[in-house]
């Protein structure tokens, strides 16, 4: 069954998203966006980034309707040619003057958010489904608190502080998302970010032992050259790509977790309930998998990894519309086109934030 072909969802239960791309036919498109970014010595990787993302946008369906991505290769090109010349600068001031270097720094700071504000306003506004385009109202100061205080309380807690920090990020996200004239909003349980916090800190924490352990061997051995022999060299080499694996497990469990969370607490137009239920140790092991078999076929099997993970991710997000879902749509599709055609020419630059 095609996803044309799917039968409609009734009221009141869940319309999960579906992807309909293959592997093989975006191996093409990706196969030529290396090559043309290679030979354009990275120029094309711009308009690269509108191919990849209208072929998955264009693949990605919920209630039979796909999501279409307007971004055009310039706008995303000039906003890397300012990031880049903004860093030069930044370079040539610190090699002027080290207190120019403290300046500019500071001013990237102070900056950032504004670079995030206007990067999730540009994705929001290239982004449409149903001929309505999507929106992001979020303000500067939003996405300082969010961003640049939200990092610093997780990584001054070690961690600790990290289901508030990704509270704080979700909700400047999702509460300032408009899909038309409808808005999102989402409020998030404290506590059910820290369930989904612990198994990720336990793998965390269990790392950290593993480095003591290690740096203490090491230290051991010095003062003790006759000490463990070849063995515990063995196990000294392989640890740190255990440690590795062991925290690169931890994020992508809380991440999806945090995601499973926030969007299952989300709602559209204070009545459309959203679901997100991916199983945190598949979505881990799949991201694991896909980045080993990627790395061992040098690069090539990358576009099975990227449909593999979009198939995957789609079927675990859904909407629920509670009424009849042809007039839900049908007025959502009347007032938003009026409020899309607004800000059509408005999008800017992706400053790739």
């Amino acid at each position: 069954m095609t996803v044309m072909d799917a039968p409609p969802v009734a009221a009141g239960r869940f319309a999960r998203a579906s992807f309909a791309g293959s592997a093989s036919e975006y191996f093409g498109i990706w196969i030529v966006n290396v090559l043309l970014t290679i030979l354009t010595l990275g120029i094309y990787s711009a308009w690269a980034k509108v191919r990849r993302k209208r072929y998955f946008y264009g693949n990605t369906f919920i209630l039979d309707r796909a999501f279409e991505y307007h971004a055009r290769g310039s706008q995303i090109l000039i906003g890397r040619l300012i990031v880049i010349g903004a860093l030069i600068v930044i370079n040539v001031l610190g090699i002027i003057h080290p207190l120019f270097t403290l300046v500019t720094w500071l001013a990237i700071v102070i900056g950032l958010p504004w670079l995030i504000k206007r990067s999730l306003r540009f994705n929001a506004r290239v982004t449409s489904y149903r001929n309505v385009r999507f929106d992001f109202v979020g303000s500067t100061g939003g996405a300082f608190v969010a961003v640049t205080l939200g990092g610093m309380v997780a990584f001054l807690s070690l961690g600790i502080l990290a289901p508030l920090a990704s509270r704080w990020l979700w909700r400047y996200i999702l509460n300032n998302l408009r899909y038309g004239d409808r808005a999102f909003g989402t409020d998030p349980r404290l506590g059910a970010l820290y369930r989904v916090w612990l198994l990720p800190a336990l793998l965390f924490a269990l790392g950290a032992v593993a480095v003591g352990t290690i740096i203490a061997a090491a230290i051991a051995m010095e003062r003790n050259p006759g000490g463990p022999g070849d063995g515990f060299t063995v196990f000294a080499v392989l640890l740190p790509y255990l440690i590795f694996l062991a925290l690169g497990l931890a994020g992508l469990i809380y991440r999806i977790g945090v995601r499973n969370v926030v969007l299952s607490a989300a709602l559209l137009d204070r009545r459309h309930e959203l679901l997100s239920d991916a199983p945190r140790l598949r979505y881990a092991w799949i991201a694991i998998s896909n980045f080993i078999v990627t790395v061992l076929t040098f690069g090539l099997m990358r576009p099975w990894a990227a449909v593999r993970m979009a198939r995957f991710m789609n079927e675990h997000t859904g909407i629920r519309i509670n009424g009849d879902p042809g007039e839900v749509i049908s007025q959502i599709e009347a007032s938003g086109s009026a409020v899309s055609a607004e800000y059509v020419d408005m999008e800017g630059f992706d400053f790739g934030f």
